[in-house]
């Protein structure tokens, strides 16, 4: 049990630090006075200092959360001493040094996530409001937010996922905004027996009329598949600042517009079909008894 040094339990107070009702109440009074002159004073600093060197928002809230835990830290040991504890680094040593063994398998994972959230601050792959994927596409979502520990996704559908960081640094992550602009690519079939230059000449008119598309890369277009029922011309095409949004309206938009014009130009669009073979073999009732 922690009590007061001896030449505090000797002096004049000696009698009121014994009473462990004054002890707790010097040392919640010390700690609330203590926490709220240093975060009055301490956050507004530390935020100042952020807009002056030009911190953007992905690196300034790890920051600001490092400085609450500090602030919260500084007054507890005051508090913790002025209670006549002694000192809380000593404490704290002391009772490191007895819960090391114990703890040290169970917080594996959360240094390794610890570590990856300082790998994502440094080199960052991504930042807030960055659309990702990760696992081959299997999660995909806008970046709400990254802490040191975990970081959290919002899906296309409104779901909310919470990542651990190791997840996002030891696979692969794809950030599609991370440039000014981003190519996209859609397959259009079209028959056999149709133009595969006209049907080429329509596809590259509808991306240069489209405001989303630029025209610098140029649209392009490339025979990729000889299927057995169409013919696959593959469209690549540039946007620019490519959210999310932008992303799905404008493939979507260009591809319904090469549709209308296929329709109008009588340009087949088929269906993929499969072939089945085989032997259906039928008798007539009563022969089986034969």
């Amino acid at each position: 049990m922690l009590e007061a040094p001896r030449y505090l339990r000797d002096s004049p107070l000696g009698s009121y630090l014994a009473d462990p009702v004054f002890t707790a109440a010097v040392f919640v009074a010390v700690f609330v006075g203590i926490y709220l002159i240093a975060r009055s004073t301490a956050e507004p600093l530390i935020k100042r200092i952020l807009d002056d060197r030009g911190v953007d928002r992905h690196a300034r809230r790890p920051l600001m959360r490092i400085t609450r835990f500090l602030v919260v830290f500084v007054a507890f040991g005051t508090a913790f001493a002025a209670a006549g504890f002694g000192s809380i680094l000593t404490s704290l040593a002391t009772i490191a040094a007895a819960a090391t063994l114990a703890i040290g398998l169970a917080t594996q994972n959360v240094i390794r996530n610890f570590v990856s959230g300082v790998f994502i601050y440094t080199e960052r792959p991504f930042k807030t409001d960055d659309w990702i994927e990760w696992e081959d596409g299997t999660y995909s979502g806008v970046v709400e937010d990254i802490s040191l520990r975990v970081t959290r996704v919002r899906t296309f559908d409104n779901e909310l996922l919470t990542v651990p960081n190791s997840s996002l640094t030891e696979n692969v992550v794809k950030n599609p905004v991370d440039g000014d602009r981003l190519r996209l690519k859609f397959v259009f079939g079209i028959g056999y027996e149709d133009d595969i230059a006209e049907a080429t000449g329509i596809i590259v008119e509808e991306a240069e009329a489209h405001d989303g598309i630029l025209n610098d890369p140029a649209p392009s277009v490339r025979v990729t598949e000889l299927a057995d029922s169409y013919v696959g011309l593959q469209s690549r095409i540039w946007i620019s600042d490519p959210s999310r949004s932008d992303f799905v309206k404008s493939r979507s938009e260009y591809i319904e517009n090469v549709k209308n014009r296929f329709d109008e130009e009588g340009i087949e669009m088929p269906f993929p079909q499969r072939d089945l073979s085989g032997v259906v073999e039928t008798r007539e009732p009563g022969l089986d008894a034969e």
